[in-house]
């Protein structure tokens, strides 16, 4: 058995069907771990959930920034972004039952050899404590009182952790931390409007992963996380950087768990929309 986690999808469908065939990815023999944003931007975000959901057994999801935000548009609290992709997933009649799967899944994953997680980590967290933190949040994505949480989930305040926040005010804190954190500056406060490549990082900010007290540094398990498509594949201070910005027209990268191998494929063109753009 082997164990592959692979980067940001954003409904790369055709990308992500090239990439499990050059792994040689047999469901029940082996597992992926997805490091979150399987939809959205790119044109197959209906089939890439339908494949996932599928094989559901062998896969390990965590809920990224455009996974959110699926969920968010597809109750009408958010309105569609333009370079959305989500109406075919919409339309579809196993639609509904595919977004509530998909916002039962939770926003970290903790084994004893690794760490999975859509975006970053404030320095004063530990892993434990990080998973017990993201519970909190699945809790109430996954209640009956989710609609209200996503009503009140947007937002950048308040930008860095303190261990006396309560209600929405933690909440966010703890989503924005996991699912939209690159950057931090010296009094641990998130930078939210940078996506840029690390020689562009604005003065007196640094990766949240380069942050000397980080607390997850000391842990035994290895960091996997995606989300920042300018960084690419990114190795070390225990972390490994998996978003290699397949929509914008780079590769779809696999790591294969027990052995530390990388595989990539190119963005298959029928992936990308025309005209597409940002992030």
């Amino acid at each position: 058995m082997a164990r592959y986690a692979i980067g940001d999808i954003q409904g790369c469908y055709h990308s992500l069907m090239h990439l499990l065939a050059q792994l040689d990815f047999q469901p029940g023999r082996d597992s992926l771990w997805l490091v979150g944003d399987l939809i959205n931007r790119g044109t197959g975000s209906l089939e890439v959930l339908r494949w996932v959901y599928t094989h559901r057994d062998h896969v390990r999801v965590v809920l990224g920034n455009h996974d959110l935000h699926a969920i968010a548009v597809a109750h009408d609290i958010r309105p569609p972004h333009r370079f959305d992709t989500l109406t075919a997933l919409f339309a579809a009649e196993d639609g509904s039952q595919l977004l509530t799967w998909l916002r039962q899944q939770p926003l970290m994953v903790l084994d004893d050899d690794f760490a999975m997680l859509h975006a970053g980590l404030y320095p004063q967290w530990t892993l434990p404590q990080a998973r017990a933190l993201a519970a909190e949040v699945e809790a109430v994505l996954q209640s009956a009182d989710y609609l209200s949480f996503l009503q009140q989930m947007y937002g950048n305040q308040p930008a860095a952790w303190d261990d006396r926040l309560i209600g929405i005010d933690r909440l966010r804190a703890i989503t924005n931390g996991l699912t939209r954190m690159r950057l931090l500056d010296d009094a641990g406060t998130m930078e939210f409007a940078f996506k840029g490549e690390v020689q562009d990082i604005p003065a007196g900010y640094q990766p949240w992963f380069k942050v000397a007290a980080r607390q997850s540094a000391q842990a035994r398990q290895t960091i996997l996380f995606g989300h920042w498509s300018a960084l690419g594949l990114y190795q070390g201070e225990g972390v490994v950087a998996l978003d290699t910005g397949c929509l914008w027209g780079r590769q779809l990268t696999a790591y294969a768990l027990e052995t530390g191998a990388f595989t990539q494929v190119p963005l298959d063109p029928r992936d990308q929309p025309a005209g597409t753009v940002g992030e």
